[in-house]
């Protein structure tokens, strides 16, 4: 810790621990989120006090000023836009924290103009593309470079992903007793600690099944439903470093993550005319708008058969 950091105002650093602690406790936001919220508002606090005098709390007597400067500064550090944007969310989230306690009257960043951000369409993988991956662990069985047990295990944690439209942090999360054999379903617990069914399609239900029964016969419902071959739970970084193996496989590009396995799972749901409002509560979005960057996906769709198609096109 520098000689600043241990300088910087003690009443500052106590609001930020105490906005943290209620977006934990209240709002059950998750540790990587609170972990880049805290490095944001640490980050801005240290800024404001470099240029203050010293002295009384740095964010009560806050000004739009201060923050048109801030953001000017911070572009000239080279930063991207889009980690620009989830500084100012924080900032946001923490400043109307601030006014709803009283200890700030009004918003600094109200009518501050920022860089404008235009949130890149979610990459997915077509259906073709997905069926060549997750024949990727299979393949490499028949080649000799895959155990039966890691063969079994990684077709079952991709085809879970693709299937059920789950978040890795869900997956990983996953035990035997949250799963309903009769049903097909799993329960999973998403974001803001909120749970919710998942249907699990009828291509994971059969591998889930047989792993159960060849490589989990003795696991209990307290057991890790994805594990490794000691029945250790899996980690997100694992079976992202697993996941490019497979992609090599099926000669994707390898910058390719679970997550858009998760945003195939929603486009082809769409494409193939699935209800939205549907397609929202399988994915566990909080608001619909989420939901609806993927129908721009689907509209592309849309328009590039039109284009074909129609005479006047």
């Amino acid at each position: 810790m520098t000689e600043k950091e241990v300088n910087l105002p003690q009443t500052d650093k106590a609001y930020i621990e105490r906005f943290l602690k209620s977006l934990e406790t209240e709002k059950h936001y998750s540790e990587y989120t609170l972990r880049n919220y805290h490095q944001a508002l640490e980050g801005l606090l240290v800024y404001l006090f470099e240029g203050s005098s010293g002295s009384g709390s740095c964010f009560e007597s806050l000004k739009p000023v201060s923050m048109r400067s801030y953001i000017i500064d911070a572009q000239r550090t080279g930063i991207s836009k889009r980690t620009l944007h989830l500084r100012l969310s924080a900032f946001r989230s923490f400043f109307r924290y601030l006014r709803i306690h009283g200890l700030m009257v009004q918003n600094p960043i109200a009518g501050v103009s920022v860089p404008q951000f235009r949130k890149p369409l979610p990459k997915f993988l077509t259906e073709k593309e997905m069926e060549r991956f997750l024949d990727g662990p299979a393949q490499l069985l028949e080649k000799g470079e895959n155990s039966p047990f890691s063969a079994a295990r990684d077709e079952l944690v991709f085809e879970l992903f693709y299937g059920a439209g789950l978040r890795i942090s869900e997956l990983v999360q996953a035990n035997w007793g949250d799963y309903d054999e009769s049903s097909k379903c799993l329960k999973v617990l998403g974001k803001g600690k909120k749970e919710r069914i998942c249907p699990v399609g009828n291509q994971a239900a059969r591998l889930l099944k047989a792993f159960k029964t060849s490589h989990a016969v003795k696991k209990g419902r307290t057991d890790p439903m994805v594990q490794t071959l000691d029945g250790g739970r899996l980690t997100p970084f694992w079976i992202q470093r697993r996941m490019k193996v497979y992609l090599r496989e099926a000669n994707l590009p390898e910058d390719l993550t679970p997550h858009k396995i998760r945003h195939s799972f929603a486009t082809h749901l769409l494409n193939a005319g699935a209800d939205m409002r549907v397609v929202q509560e399988l994915l566990g979005h909080a608001s619909l708008s989420t939901t609806q960057i993927y129908t721009h996906v689907g509209l592309k769709r849309l328009k590039d058969a039109h284009t074909l198609a129609h005479p006047r096109a």
